[in-house]
């Protein structure tokens, strides 16, 4: 981070300025694994009817599922029920293995927003997996910006919301997780190490479309705008599966 920050003083004059247009790809490129937190909202848990958990529920989404947040949202083929999840990423900065809860902050890089799309019939039907209902491609945007861990002053107190067809549909705070982020990296630490890049996707509270009466799931032409507090925001359109 010094690093940048002296490149960045040093060159600023040399910068192009970047188009509105321009695709904005996922701020981490390769991570070794994207870690995700399921029901780590109390209010989330309840809308899909589970119980809340005395300890964290882990599981994995494919690196191939990451795009840019200007990326388009790809309807898997033979979807019927996908859905969005907004929800605060954590990116590693340093190599972590049994790490002490009271030192788990430093490991941290920095934070960036992620949608944790899920298609719901593969996740929890049929022959239902979370990471097979999880890892389609384009279901892990993350961005748009890596936001370094000094400029978030508490990443418990941020906003978070997401829209459909500018209807509201998530609107919560950070606050409202189970696990807050020193415990789920000392948690995670002692099942995997963890490495830089490595993602960690924190939950999402509730307002899904699984939670919905009647359920209400995406489809092609769609429009999903989502935003965190201090991470930005991202507007992406849903569009069929093609071969």
């Amino acid at each position: 981070m010094v690093r940048l920050q002296n490149w960045l003083q040093s060159h600023l004059s040399e910068c192009p300025e970047i188009s509105s247009s321009s695709r904005i790809g996922p701020c981490v490129k390769s991570p070794s694994k994207i870690i995700c937190i399921g029901l780590n909202y109390a209010d989330h848990a309840r809308e899909t009817g589970a119980k809340i958990p005395s300890s964290p529920v882990i599981f994995l989404k494919a690196p191939s599922a990451l795009c840019g947040v200007s990326d388009p949202l790809i309807i898997p083929e033979g979807s019927v029920k996908t859905d969005w999840e907004v929800e605060l990423a954590i990116v590693i900065g340093r190599k972590a293995s049994h790490i002490p809860e009271s030192a788990a902050m430093q490991y941290v890089a920095g934070y960036a927003m992620m949608n944790d799309y899920s298609e719901r019939y593969f996740q929890l039907e049929d022959t239902g997996q979370w990471t097979k209902g999880k890892s389609f491609d384009s279901f892990a945007p993350l961005g748009p910006w890596l936001v370094t861990a000094d400029e978030i002053a508490d990443p418990h107190q941020l906003h978070l919301w997401l829209s459909v067809n500018d209807e509201m549909q998530q609107n919560s705070y950070t606050r409202e997780m189970i696990f807050k982020i020193p415990f789920l990296i000392h948690y995670l630490s002692k099942v995997m190490t963890l490495f830089p890049g490595d993602i960690i996707s924190t939950g999402t509270p509730a307002g899904v479309g699984m939670g919905k009466h009647p359920q209400k799931f995406l489809k092609p032409g769609d429009i999903i705008a989502y935003g965190i507090e201090g991470l930005g925001e991202a507007r992406q359109q849903a569009v069929a599966w093609r071969t």
